[in-house]
């Protein structure tokens, strides 16, 4: 206790000494020279000692989109990026579903609920085979899938499932006032991309849902060599569509994959089925009226 008593008395002669020294002034219970620069970029050498530095209230979203609009001219953004599945598009059947219809002339025993679960653990292991998932058509991918979900890997049956789901008996809009509203957009003069991770059967189920020629540009994974999350597939697109990242807001269902993402590369980002719920509420926070 002694020597505590000690070093507390000779730290308060230090600190004594040292502020009545004139090369040192007390600054907000710190020591500075007053020839240092200051300690917030924000402080005046003219303002007091004391004073406090206002803090900002933070931006309200309104505000932002305000803001946004006085840049482009009423509107909050130059392009709208779409992910395909599970936000333009949705399977029709459910996949667990399909996976057993096809396959009970294969062999396959397993219910719907095993496959699903079987499926959700394939597609969560890593792909060894290369960096992306989905090269070209994305075929030796897909059959690890299929056969590691239900147990078969006849080549017969796998064909039949990966040829399903290129025609658009296999899949819907998931809002279907989606032409309506891109087309307004077009003309309000905001550009339209999907950026997606799939395989090279993307461009052809488009055209098959007659989708096609309602975006200015698709940037799919397969193409590009970069998948969702990764910034480069956004970046391109955007190169696509001749404007800068963040001119662009991207809205997808995948939280890491559509907003992290996108946020990586530059563009703004909104969740859907969580910040948005229609592609008509899109249009509207961009500013253009359906």
């Amino acid at each position: 206790m002694a020597l505590m008593a000690t070093t507390r008395t000779q730290l308060s002669r230090f600190l004594t000494r040292t502020l009545t020294r004139p090369g040192f002034i007390a600054f907000n219970g710190s020591i500075r020279r007053p020839d240092a620069p200051p300690l917030h970029r924000n402080f005046s050498s003219s303002a007091a000692a004391a004073a406090v530095v206002p803090q900002r209230e933070p931006m309200g979203v309104k505000e932002y989109e305000d803001y946004r609009r006085s840049l482009y001219g009423d509107i909050t953004h130059k392009a709208l990026l779409v992910d395909a599945a599970g936000t333009l598009l949705a399977p029709s059947q459910p996949m667990a579903q399909i996976y057993r219809e096809i396959g009970e002339k294969y062999g396959v025993q397993y219910s719907e609920a095993e496959i699903l679960n079987r499926y959700r653990r394939a597609y969560a292991q890593p792909w060894g085979k290369s960096r992306l998932r989905y090269v070209n058509d994305g075929r030796p991918f897909w059959q690890y899938i299929v056969s590691s979900s239900t147990g078969c890997s006849d080549a017969q049956y796998f064909e039949e499932v990966y040829n399903y789901y290129t025609t658009d008996k296999a899949w819907h809009l998931c809002d279907p006032e989606a032409e309506k509203v891109f087309l307004a957009l077009r003309r309000a003069g905001v550009k339209l991309a999907v950026v997606s991770n799939f395989d090279t059967r993307l461009r052809p189920l488009l055209r098959a849902l007659n989708c096609e020629h309602w975006f200015d540009a698709v940037a799919v994974s397969a193409e590009v060599e970069a998948e969702k999350p990764n910034p480069t597939i956004f970046v391109k697109a955007c190169e696509l569509l001749g404007i800068k990242p963040e001119e662009a807001v991207h809205v997808g269902d995948d939280r890491r994959n559509d907003v992290w993402g996108a946020r990586d590369a530059g563009c703004d980002a909104w969740l859907w089925g969580s910040d948005i719920y229609s592609f008509k509420e899109v249009a509207q926070r961009i500013g253009v009226q359906v």
